[in-house]
């Protein structure tokens, strides 16, 4: 990387702090008109994550593309400012200082997964030992004494008074089995079967795949009760078939596949019919009273969200304390109450744009596997974005999923920084020029000075 580039990046990465620690100080503002005292803490803490986390970008994976960490980062600061916000209404249940201390150790994460893995195309030797580690994460909170059962999922995992939640992992290591896996069969499962209509149906015999994931996908949901996870991870094997064998009739089967599913779990299992209640009826005075599982907080949500408007109440100057789960599954809803509907399309197009770097790295990338997998990491991303927003804004079911980089927790945000690590990888070695270009750029360098 040349020292312009390395310049480049310091700046916007500069310039993501700097955004995050101004909204810091309207928070103070808006409450009390005075600066927050923690502010240069809070502001030298995630600064000198980032500058830390660039050090090791600019180590080892120099030629990365220079738009996603800044791009990360500035949404990771919003989120500490938000959870400090929300700190200041319900102390008890929101907390900054922990925020912190999880990004630290996602940026940790991130320096590890980049300083060990030189060569991302090893994770393809390891493809069907990922699938059963991802498979064995998701059984784990199955397990007697162990799975701890919150907020009416079971999707956590508990040792002593340390929880994690092993899906947020299952789900790097499934979409790293699904690009091994689709790479070796993608010929297979491009062969055409039956046409109905405009739609060439695959064969019969190739229809296990699908139906395997399928089946897995509403297990979680019927005995984890976790729509969140079930719906992002079949959504991602369908989403890289296509990309594999690029046949629409996929796509087509893996919707039908999925509504399919979901109705007669609904039918059979109370708890997922439920879901459904709530999202047709959020206004019924029956749901809306309910203690759990009713829609208090969907229209909790909806409601700030609207008392918010175009331009929002400002920071610091909303009511999340008024919205359950504002911390986490809510945040969304929260962020839109203060900082309007522009500030949450100011926020979309940030995460759009880091999905924008994604599948453009998986269109630079030189090998079927970094394709495949650059495009699973980049659409469950995107995909997690618009779960958790379609169910704040009641477009689809509440899924019980949090807003990445932005949401209270330790577990997403762990895999999340590995997941960017990854992406970043698979970056540098896209955008890698020929050795030979490299010592023609560095003779260049030479004669100029």
């Amino acid at each position: 990387m040349t020292a312009k580039r390395r310049g480049a990046q310091l700046v916007m990465l500069a310039f993501a702090v700097a955004i995050v620690m101004v909204a810091y100080a309207n928070v103070g503002l808006g409450r009390n008109g005075q600066v927050p005292a923690g502010m240069l803490t809070y502001g030298l803490g995630l600064g000198g994550l980032m500058l830390a986390a660039y050090l090791v970008l600019a180590r080892f994976a120099p030629w990365a593309d220079p738009l996603v960490l800044p791009l990360v980062t500035l949404v990771n600061g919003l989120g500490l400012v938000m959870i400090y916000r929300i700190e200041q209404a319900t102390p008890k249940l929101a907390s900054a200082s922990n925020q912190l201390f999880w990004t630290a150790i996602g940026v940790v994460m991130f320096s590890v997964t980049l300083i060990v893995l030189r060569d991302h195309r090893a994770l393809q030797r390891m493809t069907y030992t990922a699938g059963f580690v991802g498979l064995g994460l998701l059984i784990l909170p199955l397990l007697p004494f162990l799975g701890k059962e919150i907020n009416g999922a079971r999707i956590w995992v508990g040792v002593g008074g340390f929880s994690i939640q092993p899906g947020e992992f299952a789900k790097l290591a499934l979409v790293v089995f699904f690009a091994g896996y689709l790479v070796a069969k993608r010929d297979v499962l491009a062969l055409a079967g039956r046409r109905l209509l405009f739609i060439d149906l695959p064969r019969a015999r190739d229809l296990g795949p699908v139906l395997i994931t399928w089946v897995v996908s509403v297990g979680v949901l019927v005995l984890e009760k976790d729509l969140g996870t079930s719906l992002l991870l079949f959504g991602a094997f369908i989403a890289m078939l296509y990309i594999a064998t690029q046949r629409t009739s996929w796509v087509f089967i893996g919707v039908l596949l999925f509504i399919g599913g979901a109705f007669v779990a609904g039918q059979l299992f109370s708890h997922v019919g439920a879901r459904f209640d709530v999202w047709l009826n959020p206004g019924s005075n029956v749901l809306y009273n309910r203690a759990f599982g009713g829609s208090y907080q969907l229209m909790q949500g909806l409601f700030g969200m609207g008392s918010g408007g175009i331009l929002g109440t400002g920071l610091g100057q909303g009511h999340p304390d008024l919205i359950p789960l504002s911390f986490s599954d809510f945040i969304f809803a929260a962020t839109g109450e203060e900082l309007g509907l522009t500030g949450l399309m100011a926020l979309l197009m940030v995460y759009a744009l880091i999905v924008e770097r994604g599948l453009r790295t998986a269109v630079a990338a030189r090998d079927p596997f970094s394709k495949l997998l650059a495009g699973g990491l980049s659409f469950i991303l995107a995909w997690q974005v618009f779960i958790i927003v379609g169910g704040v804004t009641n477009l689809i079911p509440l899924t019980g999923l949090v807003t990445p980089f932005m949401s209270q927790g330790g577990s997403a945000l762990l895999a999340n920084w590995i997941l960017i690590a990854l992406l970043v990888r698979m970056s540098d070695a896209a955008r890698r020029p020929p050795p030979q270009a490299i010592q023609d750029e560095g003779l260049t360098q030479v004669f100029q000075r």
